[in-house]
């Protein structure tokens, strides 16, 4: 079965991880949510509170070793800013994106979760994000002002309001356009919403 990793932290945004993991889940994905906390040492709690102070218990503590990229086929960094913070700043999960798509793993990054392809210095490539962060990466990667930007197995996304796009991508790029289309129509998506 195709597996997503998908981490969260205080300050994470809600809507960016929800629509991720339950987009992912109504494909089929196996999903599992790892807490990060605010230093690189274990977390003692699963409990995020998140930028709009929604509480999302996790699955499980993050720990690096159980997170490795034989295990899953797709890690996803929500952004949120004092979340991203929290995900790009972080060592081992710096190493985790390098790992999975060193392996040809995907990653997928929304908002200023992206902030995480600078501070795991990934090679200059087409990226987005949310335009709050856009000035500390647009010197670094070829920015674009687009929905979602798929870079190899980079994918990047730009806030809220693009989480659906971004997620359905993910979908589609680990389980294919037929499995888009069967997960995006009992949605229901406003008329001219082609998603």
């Amino acid at each position: 079965m195709v597996a997503a990793l998908i981490l969260i932290a205080d300050g994470t945004e809600e809507m960016e991880f929800t629509i991720s993991y339950d987009t992912l889940v109504r494909g089929e994905v196996e999903c599992t949510s790892a807490f990060v906390g605010p230093t690189d040492d274990a977390p003692t709690s699963v409990v995020a509170t998140c930028s709009r102070g929604v509480k999302i218990v996790a699955d499980v503590a993050f720990d690096p070793a159980a997170c490795a990229q034989n295990d899953f086929d797709l890690l996803v960094i929500p952004g949120g800013l004092k979340g991203a913070e929290t995900l790009s700043k972080n060592s081992s999960v710096q190493l985790l994106i390098r790992e999975y798509l060193n392996s040809d793993k995907y990653v997928g990054m929304i908002c200023a979760g992206t902030l995480a392809a600078l501070t795991s210095g990934l090679p200059k490539q087409p990226i987005t994000s949310h335009p709050s962060v856009k000035s500390q990466l647009d010197k670094d990667f070829e920015y674009k002002e687009e929905s979602v930007v798929v870079s190899g197995h980079l994918i990047t996304s730009r806030g809220p309001g693009t989480a659906f796009p971004f997620a359905l991508t993910l979908v589609e790029l680990l389980c294919g356009s037929e499995k888009r289309k069967a997960v995006s129509g009992p949605m229901v998506f406003p008329e001219g919403v082609h998603w």
